[in-house]
């Protein structure tokens, strides 16, 4: 069983790369893999291991500057979630596209998840879904809003698109683990949106805290690791990941005529053409010949 443990904080970092090489270490040491991420304004990521291993890693997070309260959501898993280890250096923690934003100067009210099913149910409240179309597609709260973005990035286009919906409603948002949401009310706030409030933890935490029979949750919630889904108490969910296009898919799928593994699923087998497919044939053949040696190919290792 492997410990596995999702965590963010928007907290200045002068010198990210510097941070690199003892997150490294403390990893390493502790047999802890998985992706931090490192950019001026913070730090994000999801990283699994023995607990102890575990353990040490967030001690040395905590030990960074601002990082002392780091929000971590912790859950298990079965087998390794991540095949290797990666710390890297980016100009944002969780991709906005937008400048200025400063969620640790300030962000949308914070809600409990116990306080969270009497926010989303207020009539005069609109409840919006900040994940891309693909993990709403699997899970999301009822009555929520799906922009059905591709990717974080085109949140702001689609609210200035869409903002005259919400006229006269307050907005309450929520995201995997909290992140997306926390630096989209800070956006909004700055286009003049006071009203916002969003999940505290994020679904991860509602998850984990809200009993299934209380629950305003529909389905599972996609998770960036081998996992794939999760559901209520954090249990690993039924999903398998297609290794073409990254999206969820359930066992069931496999049996749809355009599946072939590694290749093609229902949903991108007409998104990619011949040379794409042989590609990624020759992929699945490496990690064939991999597991007959009994190694593991890291393409096949479930990383999303």
């Amino acid at each position: 069983m492997f410990e596995v443990a999702a965590l963010y904080r928007f907290t200045r970092f002068d010198d990210p790369a510097a941070l690199v090489p003892g997150l490294e270490a403390a990893a390493r040491e502790g047999r802890v893999t998985g992706t931090l991420l490192l950019a001026h304004e913070g730090i994000n990521g999801t990283v699994a291991g023995p607990a102890d291993g575990l353990a040490a890693l967030l001690d040395h997070v905590r030990a960074l500057p601002g990082c002392a309260g780091i929000d971590v959501k912790r859950s298990t898993a079965a087998d390794r979630p991540f095949a290797r280890l990666k710390v890297r250096v980016k100009p944002e923690i969780v991709t906005l596209g937008q400048p200025g934003v400063d969620p640790a100067a300030r962000a949308g009210r914070y809600v409990a998840p116990a306080a969270w099913n009497e926010l989303i149910r207020s009539p005069d409240v609109a409840v919006i879904d900040t994940r891309n179309a693909y993990e709403v597609a699997i899970g999301t709260f009822e009555g929520a809003v799906d922009p059905g973005t591709r990717s974080f990035r085109d949140f702001p286009a689609w609210w200035e698109a869409n903002r005259d919906r919400f006229e006269g409603k307050r907005i309450a948002m929520f995201c995997t683990g909290g992140i997306r949401c926390e630096k989209s009310t800070n956006w909004l706030i700055a286009q003049g949106v006071e009203d916002v409030y969003h999940l505290e933890g994020g679904i991860l935490r509602y998850l984990e805290e809200v009993p299934e029979e209380d629950s305003a949750w529909q389905g599972e919630c996609f998770v960036f690791d081998g996992r794939v889904s999760v559901g209520h108490g954090l249990r690993e969910g039924p999903h398998l990941l297609c290794h073409a296009c990254r999206r969820p898919i359930l066992p069931e799928d496999r049996a749809h005529p355009d599946h072939e593994d590694g290749v093609a699923c229902r949903h991108c087998a007409h998104e990619t053409d011949a040379r794409d497919k042989a590609r990624f044939r020759e992929r699945q053949r490496q990690i064939a010949l991999a597991r007959a040696r009994g190694a593991r190919h890291l393409a096949g290792d479930g990383e999303a």
